[in-house]
């Protein structure tokens, strides 16, 4: 058997019974977190996808009520605890997570990946609850972590990523990478908030006990901790290659 129609057609000569037609027999893996969905239509790139007979944990964000679904989620150390206040464990929210994105559209993306091997696939990929918490925990680092560490672990999350992707669990990077996140997480801690509406997660405030959200700084009152006029040392140091630059070139071209 050289393809999915070969088996889909061996099935039906020795009377196996199939829990699909043959106009959704795509291939799909599932767990806790996911379900991704190739094949048939989605193999040719230029077609879109047929969200009727696709999708399996939600509704796309057309189909998804007209009135939005609100909820927060408490975490402690950067993981989820609760729900709506109420104390779970990580699986349970996630599975609680995976229904209401589900039903409101959310966590749906069509991409055409770069396969380790080194092929292109294109496939579709339903994460409702994970989309969820991912954008959760995103709210609650904007507001805890310091810039430089906000914007480095992005580019661990990434590396990370293409770490566990790949296979390479077992691997003193993927431990290295870990305990940086690890580090990261300590002071994850608090609530978010937000509404679910045809696809999109709207902010709906975040609090922690670590914040350091400071909202007199933030006014750019001026006062003990912040003055306008500080502003002028940086900006004449940032621009100082910028003007040495310009200033060469001008050189060079008087002397052409």
């Amino acid at each position: 058997m050289q393809s999915r129609e070969d088996e889909i057609k061996y099935c039906e000569e020795h009377g196996i019974h199939l829990p699909f037609e043959a106009d959704s027999s795509y291939s799909r893996d599932r767990n806790l977190w996911h379900i991704s969905h190739e094949g048939l239509e989605l193999e040719d790139p230029s077609n879109a996808p047929n969200y009727d007979h696709l999708l399996v944990l939600g509704v796309s964000p057309e189909k998804a009520p007209d009135t939005a679904e609100e909820l927060s989620i408490g975490f402690e150390k950067g993981v989820p605890v609760s729900l709506n206040g109420k104390k779970m464990k990580v699986s349970e929210i996630i599975t609680a997570l995976n229904e209401m994105g589900g039903r409101n559209g959310i966590g749906i993306i069509d991409i055409v990946e770069n396969r380790v091997v080194g092929m292109k696939s294109r496939g579709v990929y339903e994460t409702p609850g994970g989309t969820i918490l991912m954008e959760a925990h995103k709210q609650l680092e904007e507001l805890i972590s310091d810039r430089d560490t906000f914007a480095f672990k992005k580019i661990v999350g990434a590396r990370f990523a293409d770490v566990v992707y790949e296979g390479k669990w077992f691997t003193p990077l993927r431990e290295a990478l870990q305990a940086f996140i690890v580090s990261t997480e300590e002071y994850m801690t608090g609530e978010c908030r937000m509404k679910l509406y045809k696809g999109n997660i709207i902010k709906q405030g975040t609090v922690s006990p670590y914040s350091l959200y400071s909202e007199s700084l933030a006014s750019f009152t001026t006062g003990e901790l912040y003055d306008h006029h500080d502003a002028e040392g940086f900006i004449n140091l940032f621009g100082l290659s910028l003007k040495v630059r310009a200033m060469k070139r001008a050189a060079a071209e008087n002397n052409e």
